[in-house]
This record gives C-alpha cells, sequence and structure tokens, in this order.
C-alpha cells in the first residue's frame, strides 16, 4: 500500500536545494512511497526540471505562496503565514491527503503550527521532540524531550516514556523497550523533585508490568547504549543534543586534521582508509536525522535546518517507517491503556502543591 509523505520543499537553511534531491533520492529507494512536494511551484518545478524529474509519477506539487523563515516569532508563522508551506504541508495531514509531514523549518514554528492544525492526543498534555543517537552496541537509543518543553511536571516526563516506549516498540520490534530517567546519578536519592517524583511514576508502571523501567541513568549511558530510551525535560535534552552535535563536529575536524598534516600522517590514513569510512559512517549524525513529535494526532517529523540532501532524506526515511508501522495507532493506544494510572498521578501532584 503506497504512503503519502508532505514534504515541505522551503523550510531550512537550503529549501529546495536540497528538498528536491532527497525526495528523489527516497523515491530511488522506497517503491511504495509518494510524495507531495509543497511550496512556490516555480521553485520545485526549477529544481525538478534540473534532474529530469518534472514528470515523476509518484510526485505532486501543491503551492504555498509564504515561507516561515528560520527567525521568524511564532506568532507570524501562526497568524499571519497562512499560506507557509509549513502550514499547508501539516494541513496536508490533518485533511488525511498525506499520512506524515516532514520539514526542516523553524523548530518552534513547526511544534505551534502542528499542535494547532493538529491537535493533541487524548490524554497528552504536551508534545515532544524525539530523535535517536548512535550507540557503542551499534544500535539507536531514543531520547526525548529534546527541547519542546523546558519546564515539565513529572506528569508530563512520564506521558514522554509512554509515547517513547510506543514508538521504540513499533520501529524496533521490540515489545518491552527499557527506559531510563537521565539524572546527575543512578541512585534514587539524587536529583531533583521532577526526576524524583517521575522516578515514583514510571517504578510504579514497572511493578505493573506496564512498562519497562531501568531506574535512573546519566549522560554517558546514552551512548552505552544501556537503555533502549532515556526521557528527560527539554532544557536538559537539547543542550545534550546541541553538545553532542558540537563534539561530532570537533572530533570529525580533529582527525582530518591530524591525517593531513604531513606525508606520514596521509600515508597512515591511507591504509586505514576502509575503516576510517566505516567509523565515518557510524557516527555520521546525517544517519541520525530526523526527530519526530511525539503526542500529535498526525506524524510530524524534523530535519535539522542545516542538513544536506543525504540528511533531509533519513528524516523522510524516518516519516516513512512511522507510517509504515503505524506508530500514531500504537502511541494513542498506549497512552489510552495508561490513561487512568497518568491521571491519578496529575491528581496527585496537584494535591501535593496545594
Amino acid at each position: 500500500m503506497t504512503k503519502k509523505i508532505s514534504i515541505d520543499c522551503m523550510g531550512g537553511d537550503h529549501g529546495p536545494r536540497v528538498t528536491v534531491p532527497a525526495a528523489l533520492a527516497f523515491l530511488k529507494r522506497e517503491s511504495e512511497a509518494e510524495l507531495i512536494l509543497v511550496g512556490r511551484e516555480d521553485a520545485i518545478r526549477a529544481e525538478l526540471q534540473r534532474r529530469g524529474a518534472l514528470h515523476h509519477a509518484r510526485l505532486s506539487i501543491v503551492h504555498a505562496s509564504e515561507v516561515v523563515e528560520m527567525d521568524d516569532p511564532l506568532e507570524v508563522a501562526l497568524r499571519r503565514k497562512k499560506d507557509s508551506s509549513m502550514r499547508v504541508a501539516i494541513d496536508l495531514v490533518k485533511q488525511g491527503q498525506a499520512q506524515a509531514c516532514v520539514s526542516a523549518g523553524n523548530t518552534g514554528a513547526l511544534m505551534a503550527v502542528s499542535r494547532y492544525l493538529l491537535k493533541t492526543l487524548p490524554g497528552v498534555d504536551r508534545p515532544a521532540i524525539c530523535t535517536i543517537l548512535p550507540n557503542q552496541n551499534d544500535g539507536p537509543t531514543y531520547m526525548l524531550d529534546l527541547g519542546a518543553n523546558v519546564d515539565c511536571e513529572p506528569m508530563h516526563l512520564h506521558q514522554f516514556a509512554l509515547m517513547g516506549s510506543a514508538l521504540v516498540s513499533a520501529v524496533e520490534g521490540n515489545p518491552k523497550p527499557t527506559i531510563g530517567l537521565l539524572n546527575v546519578g543512578a541512585e534514587d536519592i539524587k536529583g531533583n523533585e521532577l526526576v524524583k517524583q517521575t522516578a515514583e511514576l514510571l517504578r510504579a508502571d514497572h511493578a505493573k508490568g506496564l512498562l519497562n523501567f531501568y531506574g535512573n541513568v546519566e549522560g554517558n549511558d546514552i551512548f552505552e547504549g544501556t537503555t533502549d530510551i532515556v526521557v528527560c525535560d527539554g532544557f536538559v535534552g537539547n543542550v545534550t543534543l546541541k553538545s553532542v552535535e558540537g563534539l561530532g563536529r570537533l572530533i570529525k575536524g580533529v582527525i582530518k586534521s591530524e591525517l593531513s598534516k604531513g606525508w606520514i600522517d596521509m600515508l597512515g590514513a591511507l591504509i586505514a582508509y576502509r575503516a576510517l569510512k566505516r567509523v565515518s559512517q557510524r557516527l555520521n549524525p546525517s544517519r541520525y536525522n530526523g526527530a519526530s513529535l511525539l503526542g500529535l494526532r498526525g506524524l510530524v517529523f524534523k530535519s535539522h535546518g542545516g542538513e544536506d540532501a543525504y540528511g533531509f532524506e533519513w528524516a523522510i526515511r524516518r516519516a516513512f517507517d512511522a507510517v509504515h508501522h503505524d506508530v500514531l495507532t500504537r502511541i494513542e493506544k498506549s497512552i489510552a491503556e495508561l490513561m487512568p494510572h497518568a491521571e491519578l498521578a496529575a491528581s496527585t501532584d496537584s494535591t501535593k502543591t496545594l
């Protein structure tokens, strides 16, 4: 069965110069996909013509006259630019004409417009941004939230854990993925009140067999693959993600610099070329591009704004896989099954603050 995905072609730092070739490359690899390219029709057509794909059978164009810029305030994206490529692409999901949307646009605007148009799933107070990071087990570590929610309550982190568990269960075929709560130490006595109260909720679910809660984890556990999922608030998650991206660029730059300092170093690089290539592929951040906005009544995926076509193609792949594995239905079902527990937790938390 064909899966339809809408692409915000104008979002990000590069627009159609990246999004269009990424879409074409993805269609070559995936015969069951159909893509709807959203944006300024003349710009999209020009890029398609340049690549000899103006009449591709599994591509269609939906015109949108406006673009949400990377520095646009939320008010502009929500109220003024009602014909933006971002909004039109998300609205196609709302109308059922696409099963998922991919955009490299302004993260805050994408979350705000998505939440405004699609609304949240029953029982979900706040959507969360979830992405994958590499680990030593040569597999992914799913991490959320990565910036959508800076200030959280225990019930929100609890919901993040539910949504993350449903996502990993669907995409990875793991019925009971392990969940770690990011903390400053593994001991139960460590951490702030947010972490401690969230841990109580997750331990209760673990005792009932509802979630597979491992316990507290630290920053190094993310890349050691200690758990399948790492849960944290958006402030901590975003700082962690940006630090990792910066470190990755630093390591790549240092290796490249050191291996080109002299002929002996370059000879060593030539001898180790195959191994270095494999290392580069495993650690290439573009392979992990494509964060999902979990908790909405529709699938929306965020690509890094500065990604090239290779990286944007991976974001399309994440969206396609989510549709293929019916992630939205599984998250909704998981939240519905556990919602009585979440409501009780919220009620208890509110009582404590009175």
